[in-house]
């Protein structure tokens, strides 16, 4: 019989690995919570995308704090191959990239969105009204193919990930999954509303003194939608509550200023998140 001495002891002791880090499973309950929230999730809302770029925002921000740990730092730096080093910091950067489009488009439609407020609050011709409807359609197009093209980079993201068996490379390529899924979230959410007439003319009739609603509203539409469906109104000779469009326009704006702060906040922390990888891979 083998004879077990306090040494050999030591030794399988010191062999044995070592506890996760609390981060790591604080990083996992979230993750967890995220997922949960995302599967029960049956109709998107602004409120429900706040939440899900808060989500991820919070799931970047524990990713970050590993790279901070030694440990990490050292088994990235040594065990990292070049190609996964490229994967880590090509992901990021198109992160980057995406956000950057949803916040240029959520930029440019609260800027086209303000020229139609101040024509109606002013009281404006029917001539400025075209000339304003035409802006904005100009605008809904662009931000139509900017978002067609984030997309694509989504989908490229999604077929270049690859499993890995490193733990804090795993860990990484999940919050980078998480991210993807709400930034896809919200450019499907801000693209859903396109125009497809362009008859701006007759928003003009708006001026007029009927005050009828708009029935074509749908209750559960996102408020890029409602506003589209009032413009629509508008250009199918149905007569609308001024009213009633301001407060359609006046509730996205609230929405893209929400939304605005949730994808700058996720930026930030992208940006950190970055700035740690380089700092790791540099040295």
């Amino acid at each position: 019989m083998e004879t077990i001495t306090k040494s050999s002891l030591h030794i399988r002791c010191n062999s044995l690995p070592s506890a996760p880090h609390p981060l790591v499973s604080q990083f996992q309950e979230h993750l967890q919570r995220l997922k949960v929230s995302e599967a029960s999730t049956t109709s998107l809302s602004s409120s429900s995308l706040s939440h899900k770029l808060n989500g991820s925002q919070d799931l970047h921000d524990y990713a970050d704090k590993l790279l901070q740990l030694p440990t990490t730092q050292q088994t990235l730096a040594q065990e990292c191959s070049d190609e996964c080093v490229d994967d880590l910091l090509d992901g990021s950067l198109r992160l980057l990239d995406i956000c950057n489009t949803a916040q240029d488009c959520l930029m440019r439609s609260k800027e086209t969105m303000h020229e139609v407020q101040s024509v109606i609050r002013r009281k404006g011709t029917g001539a400025e009204f075209t000339i304003e409807g035409g802006n904005y359609l100009a605008s809904r197009k662009n931000m139509k193919k900017a978002i067609n093209k984030a997309l694509g980079n989504l989908k490229g993201i999604k077929n270049d990930s690859s499993n890995n068996d490193n733990g804090t490379l795993s860990i990484l390529k999940e919050a980078e999954a998480v991210t993807l899924k709400s930034l896809e979230s919200l450019l499907l959410f801000i693209s859903k509303a396109q125009s497809k007439k362009s008859r701006w003319s007759t928003i003009s009739k708006m001026m007029q003194p009927t005050r009828v609603t708009c029935d074509s509203q749908d209750s559960d539409a996102n408020e890029f939608v409602k506003v589209d469906a009032a413009l629509q109104s508008l250009t199918c000779h149905k007569p609308l509550s001024v009213d009633s469009f301001q407060g359609h326009l006046e509730n996205l704006e609230i929405c893209i200023e929400d939304l605005e702060v949730g994808v700058e906040h996720l930026s930030r922390q992208l940006i950190r998140t970055r700035v740690s990888l380089l700092n790791i891979f540099s040295h």
